[in-house]
């Protein structure tokens, strides 16, 4: 069973390639921004698999501060947009 955890994190770092090419081609900055947030799901993902196949627990934590910081720069992201849209 752990190769398997191990086998879906290496999927899932893989899938960080479509992400990386949306974040440097993306045609707008919203693009970039969601694709910026698919790296924090995937790390968050990747980091639960890890800690289930690893029995780290401490994985778990990290993974959780990811998630928390995935939000913070969401929300910072839609605050500065918003900003810019009422300033013109």
């Amino acid at each position: 069973m752990d190769k398997l955890y191990l086998g879906l994190a290496l999927f899932l770092l893989l899938t960080l390639v479509a992400g990386m090419w949306r974040v440097l081609q993306g045609p707008t900055p919203a693009d970039r921004m969601l694709a910026s947030q698919l790296f924090g799901t995937t790390a968050v993902a990747c980091l639960l698999l890890l800690a289930q196949a690893l029995q780290q627990s401490a994985l778990r934590d990290v993974a959780l501060v990811f998630a928390l910081l995935a939000v913070v720069t969401a929300v910072a992201f839609v605050k500065r947009i918003w900003m810019e849209k009422h300033d013109n």
